[in-house]
């Protein structure tokens, strides 16, 4: 008899339309950004949204890193099984993601603001690179009260999984603490992603508190360089630092996981109670047929947590994260392919093994 997986995987991030560009290193210059980063807009960097849609071919994309995730997920699941929640305003951009949200068949559980307008997020495109300029709005506003609602605390209660993006920390910790502890009083998955290099580097105290609940942990290989400069390891060994994240303090019983992603570069996973780390090829891209990189590290943990709720291993999990992080850097800007996604193992996908 197949698992109900009805509201099995419900996940937390900033709800941002997306306003991409391709840009000259010129603009990136001029607010000071870096050609692959994620920040928050600063009141100088506000100027640069109308810019884009102005005096670039700006397109409008649904995302937000969490949303962007949870729509793959859904697509390689079964009917109504992702439920998403963050905060909107009340206007055209909400309606815009709410759309791309139903498309994908995730069900959405937006807190209103009609305050404050939808998030957007700037996305200057360079060659292979993408900065984000994130300018939350009402995203930023998300209340730990909305999902105490014991309406919407049902969508907890009913939960397998939980995946909440890095980038919460800057909007409601205390959601982040409470699902955390749900999920460990629960015996379910808690998983989060690091994000951007920010999020150690400036949040590292709820980091730290948060760590010992996370039963995987997700992030590339700059923001997990960067969590390793704010917990002092020493070391930029990305082998080395996700065996010491998957070792860090742990509140119950589970052994923790820990992936990084590093673009067409390997996948390197440790885990908690091995002394092995397991390295996975990427199988390339073509570049000429690359749109471009962004959403690709969504794309992977959406199929990755996918495989992961309909029981299959660790390298399976994988082998579907990089099969649909391929897929979304044949497109432009993070959109999964038309049609029906399905991921179908070879049967054959190893790492190479090493003992530290």
């Amino acid at each position: 008899m197949a698992q109900d997986l009805r509201g099995a995987l419900v996940g937390f991030c900033n709800p941002l339309l997306d306003i991409s560009a391709v840009v000259d290193d010129g603009l990136l210059e001029q607010y000071k950004l870096k050609a692959n980063d994620a920040i928050l807009a600063s009141p100088e960097h506000l100027p640069l949204f109308p810019t884009l849609i102005e005096s670039y071919e700006a397109k409008f994309l649904p995302g937000g890193a969490g949303q962007n995730a949870l729509r793959g997920a859904q697509l390689l699941l079964p009917a109504d099984s992702a439920v998403f929640v963050g905060a909107v305003g009340e206007d055209d951009y909400a309606q815009k993601l709410k759309g791309a949200a139903e498309k994908a068949g995730l069900r959405t559980n937006y807190m209103v603001n009609k305050a404050k307008p939808t998030g957007t997020c700037a996305l200057l495109i360079t060659g292979p690179n993408r900065s984000m300029v994130a300018n939350l709005s009402a995203a930023e506003t998300y209340q730990f009260s909305h999902i105490a609602e014991p309406s919407n605390w049902k969508l907890i209660e009913q939960a397998k999984v939980f995946y909440i993006t890095g980038f919460f920390f800057t909007v409601s910790p205390e959601t982040i603490d409470a699902v955390a502890k749900h999920a460990l009083e629960n015996g379910k998955t808690f998983t989060m992603n690091i994000s951007a290099p920010f999020v150690p580097q400036f949040y590292k105290e709820a980091v730290e508190k948060t760590i010992p609940y996370i039963d995987i942990l997700f992030g590339n290989e700059t923001e997990a360089a960067a969590l390793a400069a704010a917990f002092d390891f020493g070391t930029d060994d990305i082998k080395v630092i996700a065996k010491r994240v998957a070792d860090l303090p742990r509140a119950g019983d589970k052994p923790r996981t820990v992936v990084i992603t590093q673009g067409a570069q390997s996948t390197v996973v440790a885990t908690s109670d091995s002394d092995e780390v397991r390295v996975y090829a990427v199988s390339p891209v073509p570049k000429e047929e690359i749109g471009d990189t962004n959403g690709a590290g969504d794309a992977f943990v959406a199929a990755f947590l996918a495989q992961r709720i309909l029981g299959h291993p660790v390298d399976v999990c994988v082998e579907a994260g990089h099969w649909l992080g391929g897929e979304v850097v044949r497109q432009i800007g993070p959109n999964y392919p038309e049609g029906e996604l399905k991921f179908v193992s070879s049967g054959s996908f190893a790492p190479s093994v090493e003992k530290l």
